[in-house]
C-alpha cells in the first residue's frame, strides 16, 4: 500500500463517528476545534442544557475571571478555580462553592443539572459567539452564548438600591426607577418622581457616573418617594464595579457592597 493511501485512511478514520454514534472531539488546530484562547475575561449566558427548558430571567451564566469561573446557576451564585490547555482541555480544579438558597421545582432541578455539567466538563470549545463544554468522550454537556459587556445603548429597571445606611432596599411599590446608558456617554432615567441626566465612563469594568441633575417636581405619593429619589441618585454617584449576567445588572462599590441591582428593560 502506498504512503498516500495510508495517509488518506488515517484521515478518514479520524473524521468518522465512533461506534456509539457520539461524534469525537474535533482535531486540534482545525476550524471548530476546542480552544480556550481568549476565554479569560469573557461572560456567557446559557442557551442549551440537554433535557431542561430555559425560561424566565434566571438563566444560568458563566464568567471567566482571574483564573476562576463564576456566575449564577439560576438559583444560587457559584465560583471555582479552573484549568485549561491549548488543546481544549478544561476542568474545575477546585470545589464548586456558592450560596445555598433553596430553589424548588424545575428551577432547582435545572440548577443542579447545570452544576453537574460544570463538574463533569473535560473539554471546552469556542465557535465564534458560542462556547460548549463537553465530557471526556466529547458529549456536549452545556452550551452558552457570549454576552456583550457593553453598557452603551442598554436600559435597566432597578430592583434594589443602596439607601446610604448600609442597606439595600427594594423600590417602593407604585414607583419606577430606571437607568439608561446612552451611546454618547450620557446617562438618564427615572428617579421615581423626577427624570435625571448625567454622564458616565467605563474603565476596566468600573463605571463612574457624574454630573447627575434632576428635574424639580415634588411628589407626595407614594409615601417617602422623595426620600427614595434622593437615596437612589446618591447611590448612582458611587464608583461602581459592573457585573452583567444574562438579563441582570449589578453595580458594586470598591468594597463589594451592592449599590444597585437591575433587570434589563423589555426589548432593550
Amino acid at each position: 500500500m502506498s504512503l498516500s493511501v495510508v495517509a488518506l485512511s488515517i484521515v478518514l478514520a479520524l473524521q468518522a463517528p465512533s461506534a456509539s454514534g457520539t461524534l469525537q472531539a474535533p482535531i486540534p488546530g482545525r476550524p471548530g476545534s476546542p480552544s480556550p484562547a481568549g476565554v479569560e475575561g469573557t461572560a456567557w449566558t446559557l442557551v442549551d442544557l440537554p433535557e431542561h427548558v430555559l425560561d424566565g430571567d434566571r438563566v444560568p451564566t458563566l464568567t471567566f475571571a482571574g483564573g476562576r469561573v463564576q456566575g449564577s446557576d439560576g438559583c444560587n451564585r457559584y465560583t471555582s478555580a479552573y484549568t485549561s490547555g491549548g488543546d481544549g482541555a478544561f476542568r474545575l480544579s477546585g470545589p464548586l462553592a456558592g450560596t445555598r438558597m433553596a430553589c424548588r421545582g424545575s428551577g432547582g432541578q435545572r440548577a443542579g443539572a447545570f452544576r453537574t455539567a460544570l463538574r463533569d466538563a473535560r473539554r471546552i470549545r469556542i465557535d465564534g459567539p458560542r462556547l460548549t463544554l463537553l465530557d471526556d468522550k466529547g458529549v456536549v454537556l452545556v452550551a452558552f452564548e457570549e454576552q456583550a459587556q457593553e453598557l452603551a445603548g442598554t436600559t435597566w429597571d432597578v430592583t434594589g438600591y443602596n439607601n446610604g445606611k448600609q442597606a439595600v432596599v427594594s423600590v417602593i411599590i407604585g414607583t419606577t426607577l430606571t437607568l439608561e446608558f446612552g451611546a454618547d456617554g450620557g446617562v438618564s432615567g427615572s428617579a421615581g418622581c423626577n427624570r435625571f441626566t448625567g454622564t458616565y465612563s467605563q474603565t476596566n469594568g468600573v463605571v463612574a457616573i457624574s454630573g447627575v441633575a434632576a428635574t424639580r417636581k415634588m411628589c407626595v405619593e407614594p409615601e417617602k418617594v422623595m426620600e427614595q429619589e434622593a437615596q437612589y441618585l446618591q447611590a448612582l454617584t458611587m464608583g461602581m464595579h459592573r457585573r452583567m449576567e444574562g438579563a441582570r445588572l449589578e453595580l458594586r462599590d470598591a468594597d463589594g457592597a451592592l449599590a444597585l441591582s437591575a433587570t434589563r428593560a423589555a426589548g432593550r
